[in-house]
């Protein structure tokens, strides 16, 4: 009997004094989660989230008649980034007026092996504001044709920020000059950006509601 007391007090004694370790390595290790947890989390949203949205909203096509374009396809804005602006064109609806005057006026090809240029392109709208007849006479005559169309044309990719207030020489020698902000710019104070910041392959297209004229 005594024999048997001894070993159940020896046995009570060993496991009071590994308890306190047990506890303290088990709330040691617990802690030490808790406090790693929050770090890489907030590690790993301060990398990850700002740089991109930033990225994305800085340079993406802007104005009311963007929501017009295709969403997929060759004439969607993805389909255009992908070919030269004449060919991008082609494959936009609402441009197919301005599509049909640069083949009159032969400058597809000029068009697209340009290199970073801007086009500011009007609307078969824009057009339509020129009277049938007026219209007309200048479709017939291939001169003053590519005199006003390339009068649309810089010869330089600008950004959004470049036409707040600007003056930019054309590829038919004259000036064009940009105002504004935001998401509202005019051209020559007449013209404006309808849907803006359009990319193609080889340029920086601005669809304007104003056919341009040179001055």
């Amino acid at each position: 009997m005594n024999n048997l007391r001894i070993r159940r007090t020896a046995l009570a004694v060993a496991a009071a004094a590994l308890l306190p370790f047990s506890l303290a390595a088990c709330s040691g290790s617990s802690d030490d989660t808790k406090a790693a947890a929050p770090t890489t989390a907030q590690d790993t949203a301060t990398t990850e989230a700002t740089p991109t949205e930033d990225a994305m909203t800085d340079d993406q096509p802007f104005g009311p008649a963007c929501a017009g374009v295709p969403k997929d396809g060759a004439g969607s804005f993805d389909g255009m980034a992908k070919d030269p602006v004449a060919t991008a064109a082609s494959n936009n609806p609402a441009l197919s007026t301005l599509v049909a005057a640069v083949k009159k006026a032969g400058l597809v090809d000029t068009l697209n092996n340009a290199q970073n240029i801007t086009v500011f392109a009007p609307t078969n709208e824009a057009f339509a504001k020129i009277p049938k007849a007026d219209l007309d006479k200048v479709l017939a005559d291939k001169a003053t044709l590519t005199k006003i169309l390339t009068y649309h044309v810089v010869g330089q990719k600008l950004t959004p920020k470049q036409l707040e207030s600007g003056s930019f020489e054309t590829l038919q020698k004259g000036m064009v000059t940009t105002a504004g902000s935001g998401e509202a710019y005019k051209v020559n104070d007449t013209s404006n950006v309808v849907c803006g910041n359009v990319k193609t392959a080889n340029a920086n297209v601005y669809i304007v509601d104003t056919v341009l004229m040179p001055k």
